[in-house]
């Protein structure tokens, strides 16, 4: 099977899902979300597990999630509810094939040893699925309630770091490990800088986790990656509402678009030409149901990049991609 950077690296550009599995930004959602009384920002999951098996089964490439230990009203966004690596681990018991991203822990806010712990446990349960995306974070209403400095939050970043390349031995008494202590190297991608210089990220990191943008965006922002760490994996993500009309024309808002699938294949292949090498679709804007958007996707856009050479044959050619 290989390991998990290599298979998200296989046939090229590759295209994964972000969680949570839910549409709950669209105003639907939110009519439900009132409904039910769940908080701003707080999706409903009762069909997130029959989803992640689904995007599985039709081939996307990664399944991501994040990292938010504390809900914070001012910021009215729960992500994907629960824990990180308890989530991880449900996931990686529930599906077969798909690799499982964070996007990304917050290792300052942490406990060095269990995030060790937890990211070598959910490595060694899902079969060396796991991309590991580690942050510095953003958000000073936290550090506190973990006892944690804001202000040193880079230097915390780097000694975790340190722990998660060397293993728990050379940390601990000399007897002492922390188990599982063997296995693959846990790859390693960064969202944003993490309070580091370039050059540092580019030589301890193993991919990078960038924030949505256009094309034109991810290809400046490909060109200083590559700049410090050569040819490492850049990934991003992207915030779709896939409309029924297959030609309905793209049109842009913060973190992604709205349009039809030709519009939808016409951008990632220009990510692809930018330099990116895996996107991730976000669909809390996706008006229509996910389960019908995950099948369209999989069937007319997935086939068209070999990575997902595995997924239906592409249907008829489209024009020549657009590069804006």
């Amino acid at each position: 099977m290989g390991s998990a950077m290599t298979r998200l690296q296989t046939g090229g550009f590759s295209i994964g899902i972000e969680a949570p599995l839910d549409n709950d930004w669209t105003p639907l959602g939110e009519q439900a979300r009132r409904a039910a009384r769940r908080l701003p920002g707080e999706p409903d999951l009762q069909c997130h597990a029959e989803l992640a098996r689904l995007a599985d089964r039709l081939g996307f490439r990664a399944l991501w999630v994040r990292d938010v230990p504390v809900y914070d009203p001012a910021f009215g966004d729960a992500a994907q509810v629960f824990e990180v690596f308890s989530y991880l681990g449900y996931l990686a018991g529930i599906t077969k094939d798909i690799l499982l991203g964070t996007g990304a822990v917050v290792l300052p806010i942490r406990e060095p040893l269990l995030t060790l712990k937890s990211a070598r446990s959910v490595q060694r349960l899902s079969g060396d699925r796991l991309l590991l995306g580690v942050a510095s974070g953003d958000r000073p209403v936290e550090y506190p309630l973990f006892g944690r400095d804001f202000d040193t939050r880079g230097s915390r970043f780097r000694e975790q770091i340190a722990l998660l390349r060397e293993g728990a031995a050379s940390h601990l008494p000399q007897g002492l490990d922390v188990l599982p202590a063997d296995g693959p190297a846990l790859p390693l991608f960064v969202a944003g800088l993490a309070q580091q210089q370039p050059a540092w990220i580019g030589q301890h990191m193993d991919g990078c986790l960038a924030y949505p943008g256009t094309p034109q965006d991810h290809a400046q922002r490909v060109a200083a990656w590559r700049a410090v760490a050569g040819n490492k994996p850049y990934a991003s993500f992207i915030h779709l509402d896939l409309v029924a009309d297959a030609d309905a024309p793209l049109q842009r808002w913060r973190f992604g678009l709205r349009g039809g699938r030709n519009a939808l294949l016409a951008e990632l292949h220009a990510m692809q030409a930018a330099g990116v090498d895996h996107i991730g679709l976000q669909f809390r804007r996706n008006e229509r149901p996910l389960a019908e958007t995950f099948h369209e996707i999989a069937e007319y856009v997935l086939p068209h990049f070999p990575a997902h050479a595995d997924a239906a044959a592409p249907h008829a050619p489209l024009a020549a991609p657009a590069t804006a």
